[in-house]
């Protein structure tokens, strides 16, 4: 089970950019499942929703309606790394991001894999 570290979380006022990074412990998978999901304020961990997720065979990716066009998952193979590129960020994207790794899309049960968590918080 390939362990996850996310970094990169803070404080941005709305409009603002940030980019999210997981470090994977090992290399994953040529044909696994990443995935960033948030939890927002006031919901319970199992109400996590999916953000983005990527295929790494291939590249496919899908993401979530709220966040398509100004969020993209890029991964980093060669250093065992995925990014969560994050911009014209509004108040409703304030939460804690979670990735995670093997599972299936934006299931948040299906995942095997996951980081503790980093904080976003989006501010007027």
């Amino acid at each position: 089970q390939v362990h996850l570290v996310e970094s990169g979380g803070g404080s941005v006022q709305a409009g603002g950019s940030l980019t999210l990074s997981c470090a994977a412990s090992t290399a994953v998978a040529s044909d696994y499942w990443l995935a960033w999901f948030r939890q927002s304020p006031g919901k319970e961990r199992e109400e996590r929703e999916g953000v983005a997720a990527l295929f790494t065979d291939g590249g496919n990716t899908v993401y979530a309606d709220s966040v398509k066009g100004r969020f993209t998952l890029t991964h980093d193979n060669a250093n065992n790394m995925f990014y969560l590129v994050m911009t014209s960020l509004n108040l409703e994207d304030t939460g804690v991001y979670y990735c995670a790794a093997a599972g299936l899309g934006l299931i948040p049960r299906s995942y095997k894999s996951w980081g503790q968590g980093i904080q976003v918080t989006v501010s007027s």
